[in-house]
């Protein structure tokens, strides 16, 4: 009975790490700025996509960690776990939420494709970023800003410390906004 109290606490707090790490993530994916001055629709498809943005940079600094392997894994079932109770609290049917989950899996999947090769070549990540989360009708400058973002984001977290990403989640840069 001991060691069941101690294992449920130890969850407890694993679980609570993994929340606060994913709140870090949604928290930066839902700075103004994206909206308001970076041309990033403020609506359910835009959230969604600069959620996407900041998971993918995230993942993309574990990726080579065998030591985060498992905060990864636990981080990603959160943001599924978050989307799903969303899809369902919006009035999605059960009979639809799967269907939608397995297309927003294969969103983040296909986005992390085209954000990596996007980073390895100059305008591709733009274009990238024009497409997905300005949805092929947003301004440029506001693409190459999003992706000049991403790329000082990719650098700064490439910069923390694999136990502090794992344990307090990551800190990424302030945004800076006014491309038009």
């Amino acid at each position: 009975m001991i060691f069941r109290l101690w294992t449920s606490r130890k969850n407890h707090e694993n679980e609570a790490r993994v929340h606060a790490i994913y709140a870090a993530i949604v928290a930066q994916a839902r700075q103004p700025v994206f909206y308001a001055e970076l041309g990033v629709p403020d609506t359910l498809e835009g959230r969604f996509e600069m959620l996407l943005v900041h998971a993918y940079l995230y993942m993309r600094r574990l990726k080579d960690e065998p030591a985060a392997e498992e905060t990864a894994r636990q981080v990603i079932e959160t943001m599924f776990e978050d989307m799903d109770h969303s899809l369902r609290e919006m009035g999605v049917g059960d009979l639809s939420v799967g269907k939608k989950m397995k297309k927003m899996a294969q969103a983040f999947y296909g986005r992390a494709e085209a954000y990596d090769a996007g980073i390895a070549e100059g305008d591709a990540l733009a274009d990238a970023v024009l497409r997905n989360v300005l949805g092929g009708e947003g301004r440029a400058a506001d693409a190459a800003a999003i992706a000049s973002y991403m790329r000082k984001a990719d650098a700064a977290l490439a910069a923390q410390g694999i136990e502090v990403l794992t344990a307090k989640g990551p800190v990424f840069p302030v945004p800076e906004g006014d491309a038009r």
